[in-house]
């Protein structure tokens, strides 16, 4: 069992200039999407499992060879995410069951040596739906100054009966990082470090 991949798109942007200032060094935004066949389009299937197990490590190991590519090396990335949209005639679970599985996202935390979470949107759309791929330091979830997102959009994807499946990365944090960190707003507010219910 293989996923029916119809294309593969990649999304690039160099940062030269931001806020009316030049960048100390250009930094890289990227997205790999790949568009494919929705398996369980149309019709309510209980079990996900099978086509999750046999599509997951595909996707992964595809998705991350041609992002770490782009920018140059999994060491060269700072921040990721993913993200999937599924098609109308799909449920947002379908879309949940592709990203949501360590056989997926593991292939990408390992490349660039990662140990936070991958941050994520699962969506339903149409074709041209916006893709917006939330990312955060790889390291640091309260690294302020990686929170990014990678927006794009396929204008024939997903049809119907397709799921968009994408890895998105940033080669650094903002560039004019000013607003601080969420470890300094927990010290203002006087909860500890580690304080779960603090977002």
């Amino acid at each position: 069992m293989t996923p029916e991949i119809r294309k593969i798109v990649t999304y690039q942007e160099d940062i030269l200039i931001e806020g009316f200032k030049a960048a100390a060094t250009p930094w890289r935004m990227c997205a790999v999407a790949a568009v494919l066949t929705n398996p369980w389009a149309g019709r309510f299937v209980s079990d996900l499992k099978p086509e999750i197990m046999a599509f997951g490590p595909i996707l992964g190991a595809e998705l991350t060879a041609r992002i770490t590519e782009i920018c140059g090396g999994g060491d060269q990335i700072e921040a990721f995410g993913k993200s999937a949209v599924v098609g109308l005639d799909g449920e947002i679970e379908h879309a949940s069951g592709l990203i949501h599985t360590l056989r997926f996202g593991n292939h990408f935390r390992e490349a660039v040596q990662a140990t936070s979470y991958l941050a994520f949107t699962n969506t339903r759309g149409a074709a041209n739906a916006p893709i917006q791929i939330p990312l955060m330091d790889k390291h640091d979830a309260g690294r302020r100054s990686h929170y990014l997102t990678v927006h794009f959009s396929i204008p024939d994807a997903p049809r119907a009966d397709e799921v968009v499946v994408a890895l998105g990365a940033a080669t650094s944090g903002r560039p004019h990082h000013r607003i601080g960190d969420r470890y300094q707003d927990l010290k203002d507010l006087g909860h500890d470090l580690d304080n779960p219910a603090a977002i």
